[in-house]
């Protein structure tokens, strides 16, 4: 099951060599929706070093698969990730767009006040 998630970098944990033939590195990326969720995600093996590109306050768009196992009697849930691309359209709102922001807001208010004014639909 293929899935894809896009968020912001906030931790990149080091490499955990766990058998002398499996690494894994762990990194969590912050979703940019109304209620931001923290996701923890997965590379194993030559992915790893992927992650060195990035840092942390990148968005990034993940791809990742869903994976289950059993193990001693409990079930564990990883989203091992399989491509890491930058969201460059959220990066450049994010970097570039921050000084008009405001502006923005200012000029929505006063056309709002404005229309309250006066009630006709046209």
């Amino acid at each position: 099951m293929s899935l894809e998630i896009t968020g912001r970098l906030i931790v990149k944990m080091p490499t955990q060599q766990i058998k002398e033939s499996f690494k894994k590195r762990e990194f969590v990326i912050e979703t940019t929706e109304q209620y931001p969720q923290k996701i923890k995600l997965e590379l194993t093996q030559d992915k790893c070093d992927v992650l060195d590109t990035y840092k942390e306050g990148d968005i990034l768009k993940v791809s990742f698969n869903l994976r289950g196992s059993l193990w001693q009697e409990k079930y564990y849930v990883n989203l091992q990730a399989w491509r890491i691309q930058l969201d460059n359209n959220s990066n450049a709102m994010a970097t570039g767009n921050q000084m008009e922001a405001p502006a923005a807001t200012s000029q929505n208010t006063s056309f709002a006040a404005a229309a309250s004014e006066d009630d006709l639909p046209f």
